[in-house]
């Protein structure tokens, strides 16, 4: 059997079953445990489906999540997957930016590369004004209602807040990134603030580490081309065809 006609055969389950394990496709297409993992890789990495320990599920089909947990369980995940993409994000603020700090765990790790004294800052994270300020940096918090769980300024006010502003660079944080649904957060009120934060943003970077993409959320506030993603080396390099990411390894 030709590998485009095995593949297609497997895309055709994955509509009927959303869920396929490689033991059974190996049954089914009469071939090698080796030669369905390769297939299952390919289709993985052209967005086709989702690949996982033991098998594959549908994108199309795939679970939207609708709660977050607090910042501090969030901090320890993907530590060092964060560190680099904040040090690369950070490099690129340049003399006089107005910058836009959305608040997030990937984001508070830039403010300990961030060494340009001569750019304001803007941001609606509690932790990362503290921060700003004791490095000496000139910073604006958004007024607005705090949310705890997220450590965020949200609601009406922030986003009043932010009409007074245009920002040279946005950083924003993400809980899913999806070809199709974008840039997306479990909370109504904080969508809102960040997509108006990156609307008003002329340069636009999501930082995020890989374990966001293919992730939906209940809320989107970004097209996937709104902005350009800042991550760790890809496994879906299908997303380069609709965004500018650039992919950071030290």
């Amino acid at each position: 059997m030709l590998t485009e006609e095995r593949q297609r055969l497997i895309l055709n389950k994955l509509e009927e079953e959303s869920v396929l394990y490689v033991n059974d496709l190996v049954t089914y297409l009469n071939t090698s445990e080796s030669t369905i993992r390769r297939d299952l890789n390919t289709l993985n990495k052209k967005g086709f489906l989702n690949k996982v320990h033991g098998g594959a599920t549908s994108i199309s089909k795939k679970i939207i999540n609708t709660t977050e947990e607090k910042v501090q369980h969030r901090q320890a995940l993907n530590i060092d997957e964060k560190v680099m993409i904040a040090k690369y994000a950070a490099s690129l603020i340049k003399p006089n930016d107005m910058v836009y700090l959305d608040a997030g765990t990937t984001t508070e790790q830039m403010i300990d590369f961030i060494t340009e004294k001569q750019a304001i800052f803007v941001t609606n994270g509690i932790v990362h004004a503290k921060k700003l300020i004791e490095s000496g940096f000139k910073t604006y918090i958004l007024g607005g209602e705090l949310k705890m769980i997220t450590e965020a300024i949200v609601g009406v006010e922030a986003i009043n807040s932010l009409r007074k502003y245009n920002f040279t660079k946005g950083y924003f944080g993400t809980n899913g990134v999806h070809k199709e649904r974008g840039y997306t957060t479990p909370d109504i009120s904080e969508a809102m603030v960040k997509e108006e934060a990156l609307n008003r943003s002329k340069e636009a970077y999501i930082i995020c580490d890989k374990s966001k993409f293919d992730e939906i959320s209940s809320i989107t506030f970004g097209d996937i081309n709104s902005a350009t993603i800042i991550t760790t080396i890809l496994e879906n390099k299908s997303y380069k065809e609709v965004t500018k990411i650039k992919e950071v390894n030290k």
